[in-house]
């Protein structure tokens, strides 16, 4: 290693105790000099002697000196100080590992800044600064956070980080089957979500929790706001007219999402997509901002989180019902591939019902062959009917009750807006063959 680079490394060795030392030593400002046992010069002092150690090894050139050096001089190093720090937290009648750990951690990244990635060490070493500066905010929150929440939290990690990665990425069944890893990510989808409203409540009340997670969902999917809210309107976990806004807002993202798509991949659909999709956006938006702000009964909605609101998510449901729009994606293939151009529209309108977006990337993609833009448009816009058919249908078969009917007159509201739309378009000739 050349001299310029060594001295760049040992300074950003020292740069890191600096660091968190500024960190540990705010925290004991008050506390009279000769009285604490680790301030900004100590830690400043345990970074740059991390480095110097790493620099010892690394100058035996052989990998078995190198382990020797820089095992010894840690052991050393991590004695001393937990010795002192032992004395120290006696000494203030306290009982903390904390800035042990700290110490430990500041002479290890000192050390790989040396000899590993320097980048690395110094993310390290502020994602650990920050750490330690928010002590009294993490433990706030576990203070207030319930055992539902914490095992929602922790089985959607599993879900993401441990299951994800070792699930089957290739299809399975006939007619092309289904991709196990895509069910698992709906899966995971439909769990976010939950999770997403379910905190966005506590955190914002329910009037603005329920509309802020209704539209952040409706960018994934439309399909789980509406299931996440058919569960609390059945569960009288909010006022049903509220929820059902927060559902008419993720069909009006949905919608925007088929536009978005369609603009960047098959722009000369926009003139017949564009404004039958236009039109019922724009009647669901001003559904939600009346059933806030225009309803009596919802203007007084927006208080703390309901008692009975205390489950984020629940597993089983929500894999049972990714299985449920797994089968539907099998049989939309199987329909597809039975039926070849013909069947399109009914393709369309079975995977419709679990996934629009893929529908529609799919479907632009066959123009201008073997689908004209008026057989695409057409199949685009089954697939959206389907879906709000299958949302209506979750939320009649959960609820049954004032939810249920909201929505369906927001869907009916759509489609008929949709369909005088698109009658119109095709009147006037608006889309070529």
């Amino acid at each position: 290693m050349e001299l310029d680079q060594l001295i760049s490394r040992l300074a950003v060795a020292l740069g890191i105790g600096l660091l968190i030392g500024l960190e540990r030593g705010w925290k004991t400002r008050e506390v009279a000099p000769g009285h604490r046992a680790a301030g900004i010069r100590t830690f400043a002092l345990c970074g740059l002697l991390g480095g110097i150690v790493a620099a010892l090894a690394r100058a035996t050139g052989t990998p078995v000196g190198a382990g020797l050096v820089l095992g010894f001089g840690f052991a050393v190093y991590a004695a001393i100080f937990a010795l002192l720090e032992r004395d120290a937290d006696r000494a203030a009648g306290s009982y903390s590992a904390t800035t042990t750990m700290a110490g430990l951690l500041t002479f290890a990244l000192g050390a790989y800044a040396v000899l590993g990635d320097v980048r690395a060490a110094a993310a390290a070493a502020i994602a650990a600064t920050v750490i330690l500066a928010v002590r009294a905010e993490i433990h706030g929150w576990i203070a207030r956070i319930t055992w539902p929440e914490l095992r929602s939290a922790l089985v959607l990690l599993a879900m993401t980080f441990v299951i994800l990665p070792v699930v089957p990425d290739t299809p399975i069944g006939p007619s092309g089957g289904v991709n196990p890893r895509e069910v698992w990510l709906i899966a995971i989808v439909l769990a976010a979500v939950s999770f997403l409203g379910y905190g966005a409540v506590r955190l914002f009340g329910a009037k603005r929790g329920v509309l802020l997670s209704a539209l952040a969902g409706g960018l994934v999917s439309s399909t789980a706001v509406t299931l996440t809210n058919a569960r609390r309107a059945a569960a009288e976990e909010g006022a049903p007219v509220l929820l059902a806004a927060g559902v008419a807002v993720a069909t009006a993202v949905s919608f925007l999402r088929v536009v978005a798509i369609v603009a960047v991949m098959q722009p000369a659909l926009l003139t017949m997509i564009g404004p039958v999709l236009g039109v019922p956006t724009l009647l669901a938006i001003l559904y939600a901002v009346y059933a806030v702000h225009g309803r009596g009964a919802v203007a007084t909605d927006d208080k703390p989180m309901p008692a009975a609101f205390t489950n984020p998510f629940s597993f089983w449901p929500v894999v049972g019902f990714a299985v449920f729009l797994g089968a539907v994606i099998m049989l939309g293939h199987a329909v597809g591939n039975a039926f070849g151009a013909q069947g399109a529209l009914l393709g369309a309108a079975g995977l419709g019902l679990a996934d629009v977006d893929a529908v529609t990337i799919s479907l632009a993609r066959l123009v201008p062959d073997p689908l004209g833009p008026i057989a695409a448009s057409l199949a685009i816009l089954t697939a959206v009917t389907s879906n709000m058919v299958g949302k209506l249908a979750i939320a009649v078969f959960i609820d049954r009750g004032r939810f249920a009917a909201e929505l369906a007159g927001v869907t009916v509201v759509c489609w008929a807006a949709g369909l005088l739309v698109l009658w119109g378009v095709m009147s006037l000739g608006a889309v070529s063959h």
